[in-house]
């Protein structure tokens, strides 16, 4: 089963025609090929905000269109979550994530605990034998990244990174555009990502999404040169406001832009590519443009699906990452965002800050990793 084609052919994994045809308007119609996969037990690290908002709603919708999937245990300190979770969704619950290891028979585990603990509980999970999906962003250091990533190769497990923008239809659609050469030869890339609040690390927690799908659309960075600024006192984070001027391996160059200090109000992601006489547009996760030559009317793609189907975590690609991250453990896809994956990202996060702490440009691949980080580390305790 192919599920990058059946993507490609559907509103997230719902195929609207066909259900709409059969009368099926919620899209929770039986799907036979779907009932008899091999089923998979998850675990997971970590039940706080983004494992309630985003991860649990997606395995329940995944399973309300006959995905036999489900999250067997989840491992949570926390008494209040527990109960809320386990009240909502079921699940055997642990304090204590090393003995959920030791006693489920798990097929995978899901490690969405706060990021200063990735490594440890990665790190657990393949001494475990166990395929694991690790939140974004992939641990607190690039050394650390590394680690995990070298220790899956070394035991020949599946591991994956949380990059759910490139389970998004419009960014899945873009990457698609443009292996099918619809934007010849791209030369030139500009992003911008805008939080307008800094309760969060503006580069760790925000814009490494942008890092990411950068690295999908335009392959290999190998210089970059970051400028920042701090326009609002307060808050532990060097700065507020940042631009990165980018080199790929291919010869392109390009621009981010990023902002704490903006509204969060739509607008507040966009990505361009431009190439030989055409570009293309995605603006917010939802709408792709395509301007395909001079004198040609502009193609656009934008969802129309009723209200009883559109969800957030369709949408927003985290059904899309799970199913993804469930089928591998099955052997019948490959992942579309690996842990590597998650280390570039973080390698050219790295090298941000390294910009912005020397006012120079930077080029990769580091070649230090532990340097690398004990320079940033320096920098952002100086700041």
């Amino acid at each position: 089963m192919n599920g990058l084609q059946r993507f490609d052919d559907t509103y997230g994994h719902t195929p609207i025609r066909k259900a709409f045809e059969e009368g099926d308007v919620y899209g929770v119609a039986y799907d036979s090929t779907r009932a008899a996969l091999k089923p998979i037990r998850l675990g997971v690290i970590g039940a706080g905000g983004v494992a309630q908002s985003k991860y649990f709603p997606a395995v329940a919708r995944l399973r309300m269109i006959w995905e036999p999937v489900e999250i067997s245990a989840f491992a949570e300190p926390r008494t209040e979550h527990v109960d809320k979770v386990q009240a909502i969704y079921g699940g055997q619950a642990y304090a204590d994530y090393r003995e959920m290891l030791r006693a489920e028979p798990l097929d995978g585990v899901m490690v969405l605990s706060p990021d200063g603990l990735h490594r440890e509980h990665v790190l657990a999970c393949i001494e475990a034998g166990l395929p694991v999906l690790v939140e974004k962003h992939i641990a607190r250091s690039l050394a650390d990244a590394v680690q995990i990533c070298e220790a899956a190769d070394a035991a020949k497990l599946l591991m994956m990174t949380v990059a759910n923008k490139r389970y998004s239809p419009p960014y899945r659609r873009a990457r698609t555009l443009l292996d099918r050469g619809a934007v010849g030869a791209p030369a030139l890339m500009t992003g911008k990502f805008n939080l307008g609040y800094n309760y969060v690390d503006l580069l760790e927690a925000g814009t490494i999404h942008l890092f990411d799908l950068t690295l999908y659309l335009m392959g290999a960075v190998t210089r970059v040169n970051a400028a920042g600024m701090k326009r609002k006192p307060g808050g532990d984070y060097p700065i507020d406001n940042a631009v990165v001027m980018l080199e790929f391996a291919s010869g392109a160059v390009g621009s981010l832009t990023t902002s704490a200090t903006a509204l969060s109000l739509k607008p507040w992601e966009r990505v361009e590519i431009y190439g030989e006489h055409a570009w293309l547009s995605v603006e917010d996760q939802y709408a792709l443009t395509l301007y395909g030559g001079e004198v040609e009317g502009a193609q656009s793609w934008r969802p129309v699906v009723p209200n009883t189907q559109l969800f957030d975590e369709e949408f927003g690609g985290y059904m899309g990452i799970v199913e993804n991250f469930c089928q591998c453990i099955r052997g019948e896809e490959t992942p579309l965002v690996t842990g590597w994956d998650g280390c570039r990202a973080y390698e050219l996060l790295t090298a941000v800050h390294l910009s912005l702490a020397r006012r120079t440009p930077v080029d990769l691949p580091l070649p230090d990793p532990a340097a690398a980080d004990a320079e940033v580390y320096a920098w952002l305790k100086r700041s």
